[in-house]
Order: structure tokens, then C-alpha cells, then sequence
């Protein structure tokens, strides 16, 4: 293994530059010729959709992966790193986008046990001064007497930082690591980050799929699109649209419909103090009340683990209620197959392969799921029909634009894009009156999110009311009509989006719903 080159004694952010690696798995290329430079003290964004290869890149460079060509620099010199634990060794650590640390302990314990050379019997109030003294050195704290398990999302992503800056990291690659937090919390840290690269302390590179925050806070990007870069360029003058067009090619997107003006009619689906509890009889969502008109986007906007999950599953009768009900167009309404078709109540759930699809059965029989039994599907005697489940997959596979080698091939074959238009297809595909979405771009292409989003759009216009249930608050002011935050189960009072701004939505996401409402310039944020 090479040692880095000494770097000068006046800064400790490293240079890092892969040279032409290339990566194979089997028959695919999952890397080409891949050389990125990222220069000291810079905070460097790798753009890229999902598939492009920047998952296998990091790996490569954290030594889970051996390139079968090229090389990794630090500093200019070779390194040639046989696991992650060497890549730490030569300062390189990596905050990946699924938790590492141990809920049952501390936060202190959690900074602790990283370390390769703690040992198995500790002095903690020596360690413990230790860490005071390193958390007075930090750009942002977090309490370190409390367990793991009891911190906020937000919290434990400044941990798992805190961890790499601990372990005395100076090259962190930080994969989506906004995505768990608040928009406040998300641009304190990486402009508390982007202070320290400044400041030549630390060198960062940033997976990210938000160009807001690319915009904000990065200095370079590399674009990665099948394996190969496509461009590279300043992130804080390169626009937009250019960054898109290196990241998905000529290929043209699905234009979002236009927001269109809707009369004002009676609530279509109304929710009445719902609640629901969790295994331990904990309430986790508590005297949940909405209204949504039919032509209406309802956004509930919030960080992960605050009840979401839970009201979904509520609506979707995954879960049974605690108190309070559901009506649609002022008829009582029960989450059960028999009601979601005779009011025509559609969904598009997150993790659509393992929440709304039978993964071993095919892409058409998938696409069948709610119609099967009917006359255009069932045959005499209502046995189901093979040929028509076929005939009917292939032509929805043709218009909801399905990229599949067969109408039979599993759906689990498919990418995760890919099985998102197959539930589009079956879902949309008929009259829909109520639409209950949730994250449900999370994880995917361009192409596909644009597609999405689009389609959320047109059946609004169509006079469907719509309830938007997302983690992404981009995407919440998209697209919804109003917005309301939901917080420790709670949810607060719905806003126009167009009365309201980024910052509010994002200390109400944060739980201070007492909080003054913000006005002027922060509103163009938006």
C-alpha cells in the first residue's frame, strides 16, 4: 500500500483523482474511463441518475471494489486499497446514505467504538473530555449523552459526519446526506462544511440529486451518465438545464401540464381526527384532520419517521385505525378493495416493489391487479383470461412508456423506474377521483421522475383530489396547491404554497409550528 504524499504543513484538505478506472460486472460496464480530479479544499457535487455508475465510483475509491484498470490518487500519490478500514487509514471516510451507528448507544459511545485503536476496558472521563474538547472544535454539535435511538433523523446524520471528522477524516464523501433532514438543518450543515473546505480543512464529495443544493454549496460537479463522464464544469455558473442535459442526454422530458385554474367545489376526501398506533400502543399519528377538493394537491411535507408512513398505511388499510374516519364526497369510507373501486380511490405507494406489486409475478399480471376480475379481463364464469391480462399489459407497456423485455418477464427484473410506470399504468389508467401518493419519485432517474410528476399533474387537472405525501420539499412546492406539515404525528394547518415559504415549511418540519411566518425575499427561494 502507498502511503499519501506529505501535504503542506499550512492546509490538510488532500487532492483525490481517479484516473481511468473501469469497472465490469459480468457482461455490463459499470464504469468506462472514468477520471474525476477533485481539488483540495473544494466541495465537489457527483451528478448522475441512478445506474450511472457514482455508487460504484465511491466504491471503488473506498476499496470495496478493485478496479479492473485504472488508478486511485491522494495527494498525487498511488493508492491501492484493499477495504474501507485502509481508505481510513489515508483519511478518506464515507457517510452513506443508510444509518451506521448503534441505536442502543450513545452518541458519545457511537464516536467511541469507531476508532481502530479504542480499547476493550476505557477511562470515560478521559474519553469524555476528549470528546468535549473535539466537539468545541466542530462546526455543529449534537448531545452526546443520548441514546441513538432517541435522536432526531437530522441529528444522526450530523453524527455519522461528526464521526468521519472524529476519526480525523479529511476526505468525506457524503452520499445524498440531506435527504433525512430539514431544509434548515440541511443547509446549516453543508454551509457549516462548505466553510471548512474554504478554510482548507477538509475536502467533500457530494452525491446529490438537488441542484439547489449542488447551486448553493458546491464549487466543481462531475457528471456521470452509463458509466462514463459526460461534462464537468463550475458548479456556481454552469446552469441548470446544461447539468440535466449532461446527466440524461438529448433525450427529450415529459413536460409537467400546466397548473390549471379549478372551481371551487365541495371536499372530496376528508379525513376526520384519524389516529393509529404503533405495535407497543404508541400513537404515531394523532387527530389527523384534511380536507381536499376534488382539482387539488394536497402536499404533507416532513422528515422521515413523523407519522407518514403510518398515515398511508391507514389509507391504504394497512393499518387499522385508532380513532377517527374517512369519507369521500361525504359517504363514509373504508380502506378496502370493494371502496377504493366504487369511489375511485387510486395510489402510487413508495417502494412500489415490495408495497404494490407481487415481485415473481409478471409485468402484465402486476398491471392487472385491479381489474382482473372484471368483464374486460375475466372470462365466462369469471375465470381469469391470460390472453386478455397480456393483450392489456402490452398496450398499457406501450403507452405508459414500460421499458420491459417481455409483458411475462417478473416484475423484479425491472428498474426501480421502470416499476413505478408499471404501477402508473395500472393505477392512472382508469377515472380516478381520489390519488394518495407517497415519496413517489424517491430513488429514480430524471426521465422517470419528470414522467411522474407529470402525471400527478394532468389527473388534478382532471378534477381528481389529490393527496401528496413526500419526504422532498422540492417537490412538494412543485406541484401541490397547498401544503401542510406533519410532525411527531400531528399535522398542522394547510397553507397556500404561494403564501408561504421554504423556510417556514422547514421549521415546522423541524416541530416549531409557533414559529412567525417568514416574508419577503426568502419567499422567491421557493
Amino acid at each position: 500500500m502507498t502511503l499519501p504524499a506529505t501535504r503542506p504543513a499550512d492546509r490538510r484538505a488532500p487532492t483525490l483523482a481517479t484516473e481511468g478506472i473501469t469497472k465490469t460486472f459480468g457482461t455490463m460496464r459499470a464504469l468506462d474511463d472514468v477520471s474525476v480530479q477533485v481539488g483540495a479544499g473544494s466541495f465537489h457535487a457527483l451528478l448522475g441518475e441512478n445506474g450511472a455508475g457514482k455508487s460504484t465510483l465511491v466504491k471503488c475509491i473506498m476499496g470495496f471494489y478493485a478496479a479492473d484498470a485504472g488508478s486511485v490518487r491522494l495527494d498525487g500519490a498511488r493508492l491501492s486499497l484493499h477495504g474501507p478500514r485502509e481508505a481510513q487509514a489515508h483519511g478518506i471516510g464515507m457517510v452513506y446514505q443508510h444509518f451506521t451507528l448503534v441505536p442502543c448507544l450513545t452518541a458519545a459511545e457511537n464516536l467511541v467504538i469507531a476508532r481502530s485503536d479504542a480499547r476493550a476496558v476505557l477511562n470515560w472521563r478521559t474519553e469524555k473530555r476528549g470528546l468535549e474538547a473535539f466537539m468545541g472544535r466542530m462546526p455543529f454539535r449534537v448531545p452526546l449523552e443520548r441514546p441513538v435511538a432517541e435522536m432526531s433523523a437530522g441529528e444522526k446524520q450530523k453524527l455519522e459526519i461528526l464521526k468521519l471528522l472524529y476519526l480525523d477524516q479529511r476526505f468525506l464523501i457524503l452520499d445524498e446526506p440531506t435527504s433525512v433532514m430539514t431544509p434548515a438543518e440541511a443547509d446549516e450543515v453543508l454551509s457549516l462544511l462548505r466553510g471548512m473546505t474554504e478554510r482548507d480543512e477538509i475536502t467533500v464529495l457530494m452525491i446529490s440529486h438537488k441542484f439547489r443544493e449542488v447551486k448553493a454549496f458546491c464549487d466543481s460537479f462531475t457528471v456521470l451518465r452509463r458509466g462514463q463522464v459526460t461534462g464537468s464544469g463550475d458548479a456556481r455558473t454552469t446552469p441548470v438545464a446544461e447539468m440535466s442535459r449532461m446527466m440524461i442526454g438529448e433525450a427529450e422530458l415529459r413536460e409537467r401540464a400546466p397548473r390549471r385554474a379549478q372551481p371551487r367545489r365541495p371536499p372530496r376526501l376528508m379525513l376526520e381526527a384519524v389516529g393509529a398506533e404503533d405495535e407497543a400502543g404508541r400513537r404515531i399519528v394523532d387527530g389527523v384532520s384534511l380536507e381536499i377538493r376534488p382539482g387539488e394537491i394536497l402536499g404533507i411535507a416532513g422528515v422521515s419517521g413523523n407519522g407518514q408512513t403510518a398515515l398511508v398505511e391507514l389509507l391504504s388499510g394497512q393499518r387499522p385505525f385508532a380513532q377517527g374516519r374517512l369519507r369521500i364526497d361525504g359517504a363514509p369510507f373504508t380502506p378496502r378493495r370493494a371502496d377504493y373501486d366504487r369511489y375511485k380511490v387510486f395510489g402510487l405507494p413508495e417502494e412500489p416493489l415490495r408495497n404494490a406489486a407481487a415481485p415473481r409475478m409478471s409485468v402484465a399480471e402486476n398491471i392487472a391487479f385491479r381489474t382482473f376480475d372484471k368483464p374486460s379481463l375475466a372470462g365466462r364464469f369469471g375465470f381469469v383470461s391470460p390472453a386478455r391480462v397480456r393483450t392489456q399489459g402490452e398496450a398499457l407497456i406501450r403507452r405508459y412508456n414500460i421499458k420491459t423485455a417481455s409483458p411475462d418477464a417478473p416484475i423484479e427484473m425491472l428498474s426501480g423506474g421502470n416499476v413505478q410506470r408499471a404501477v402508473l399504468a395500472r393505477e392512472l389508467s382508469g377515472e380516478v377521483e381520489v390519488l394518495i401518493v407517497a415519496n413517489p419519485c424517491f430513488g429514480l432517474d430524471f426521465a422517470s421522475v419528470a414522467e411522474i410528476r407529470a402525471q400527478i399533474m394532468e389527473q388534478r387537472n382532471r378534477g381528481a383530489a389529490v393527496l401528496l405525501l413526500s419526504e422532498d420539499l422540492d417537490e412538494i412546492l412543485e406541484l401541490a396547491d397547498r401544503v401542510a406539515v406533519m410532525s411527531q404525528g400531528r399535522l398542522g394547518p394547510p397553507m397556500p404554497v404561494d403564501a408561504t415559504s421554504r423556510a417556514e415549511i422547514g421549521r415546522q418540519m423541524g416541530g416549531q409550528r409557533d414559529a412567525g411566518r417568514d416574508t419577503g425575499d426568502e419567499k422567491s427561494i421557493i
